[in-house]
């Protein structure tokens, strides 16, 4: 066979190779079952629309965070965030982040202490002790504290929390722990009521209905002959839930207890109303503090000085790095966990 001919049958076969992908377009629209795969199609191009929308909107929050702090970033450099005054008064004016920094993570970490031992005692009572014919309802009470706006959770923290606090809680944790060895000055100073103390018991319980409804969610997951052989192995409730179901349901839990703290974190008008938006790091969490979301909801429409309003948004930057530094060290947590259970 010549070249010419080698040439001319290379071409052929590549012609057929296209008009065979021009038909198979072509069956796709008009076959009956090229019109099966059509929703399929679509569907696909929806769904990857509303992923890179979703992208695109991340991908846009962090572009004008990040724009919006360069300016404090120069003035301060990395100074402003361990730097603890915020003097919006003063002449030249002066921004740290660390205090609402301060008080963002300890008010979290309280609501964690407080609210994941609630939501796993309340986990535990609906799927294994609660009455049949009572277990409907009081889930859907549960979940309805997810319904509550925030600012009423305020009001109810300023009017009712604050005051029961102030008179009766506070006074005996500086009684008792206040002259403990090592924690004493946690729980040092007068009992104002406010404070960040105040601020995680409402926060622990926002998340409450957030952290129960996913550990009762991923309980009920675990397969009733497991429970029923430790059952008839002599195994107590508790040793039941310890041993067999918590094990099982690990990641779920974790993860529940991430989506809680993230929550915690972010809470803006709640906390505003109980942690008395203070400017100044006490060791006592009973003295009053201030939140980057509090602070943001302050004083974030009270000026129009460039400088302060990127210390503002560099202030909404960092509270974004740390929610996404929580996340992401779950999804390490969730993934190391499947691992252990494949393994």
């Amino acid at each position: 066979m010549t070249d010419f001919d080698q040439a001319n049958r290379l071409t052929a076969e590549g012609g057929h190779k296209r008009a065979g992908a021009f038909l198979e377009f072509v069956e796709l629209f008009v076959t009956a079952r090229g019109r099966r795969r059509l929703p399929d199609a679509a569907f696909q191009l929806v769904t990857l629309f509303f992923t890179i929308v979703v992208l695109a909107i991340l991908g846009g929050i962090i572009f004008y965070l990040a724009e919006g702090s360069v300016l404090a970033f120069r003035t301060y450099g990395l100074g402003f965030l361990y730097t603890s005054v915020w003097n919006p008064g003063a002449e030249p004016m002066k921004f740290g982040s660390l205090a609402p920094v301060y008080g963002t993570v300890m008010t979290s970490i309280i609501a964690m202490v407080i609210g994941v031992p609630l939501s796993f005692g309340v986990a535990i009572f609906i799927t294994e002790l609660c009455p049949t014919w009572a277990k409907r309802s009081l889930s859907t009470a549960i979940e309805l504290l997810a319904g509550i706006p925030s600012i009423i959770y305020g009001m109810w923290g300023l009017f009712t929390v604050v005051p029961i606090l102030q008179e009766h809680v506070q006074p005996f944790l500086i009684a008792t722990l206040g002259h403990a060895p090592l924690i004493g000055s946690l729980f040092a100073g007068p009992p104002l009521g406010v404070g960040v103390l105040t601020a995680g018991v409402i926060l622990a319980v926002m998340v409450l209905p957030f952290i129960s409804s996913i550990m009762r969610d991923v309980f009920e997951t675990v397969p009733p002959m497991l429970k029923e052989s430790a059952y008839g192995l002599g195994c107590t409730t508790w040793e039941v839930m310890w041993n067999i179901v918590l094990p099982y349901t690990k990641v779920g839990v974790v993860g529940g207890i991430m989506l809680g703290l993230g929550r915690a974190m972010g809470e803006t008008m709640a906390v505003t109303y109980v942690i008395g938006n203070s400017s100044r790091i006490a060791p006592s969490l009973l003295a009053p503090g201030k939140s980057i979301a509090s602070t943001l909801a302050n004083e974030f429409n009270n000026t129009s000085e460039p400088l302060y309003l990127s210390s503002l948004i560099a202030l909404g930057l960092i509270l974004f790095l740390l929610t996404f530094i929580v996340l992401a060290a779950a999804k390490v947590m969730l993934i190391r966990l499947q691992r252990q259970a494949g393994g």
